[in-house]
């Protein structure tokens, strides 16, 4: 059975390490994303790097609240929130648009 209270124990013990992958993993995985819509790469790669995305910001989103759920509030947890949102945002919005402006082309042809 998945104990929550030691997972969010390793995740505040090792919070170092934790952030030192996410973050880059978080702004990397996005950037890949908005350089494959723009290059208008196939529709898979691009729902493939969004998906890897999106779970690198849920998983700091997670991280995040298990310092909320002990009562840290300070600026590095807001920081690292708000850029887990953003990516998520980002990437949803990429996909929106992608498949908007597939339909358009195809009217188009």
């Amino acid at each position: 059975m998945l104990d929550f209270n030691t997972l969010a124990e390793f995740s505040r013990n090792n919070c170092i390490g934790i952030c030192a992958f996410l973050v880059p993993a978080n702004i990397l995985t996005t950037l890949l994303t908005i350089i494959l819509t723009f290059l208008n790469r196939p529709l898979g790669q691009v729902w493939i790097s969004t998906g890897l995305a999106c779970l690198f910001a849920s998983v700091m989103v997670l991280h995040v609240y298990t310092w909320f759920m002990i009562g840290v509030v300070m600026t590095p947890t807001y920081i690292l929130l708000s850029l887990a949102v953003t990516c998520l945002l980002t990437n949803l919005l990429l996909i929106i648009w992608r498949r908007n402006s597939l339909q358009l082309f195809s009217l188009h042809k």
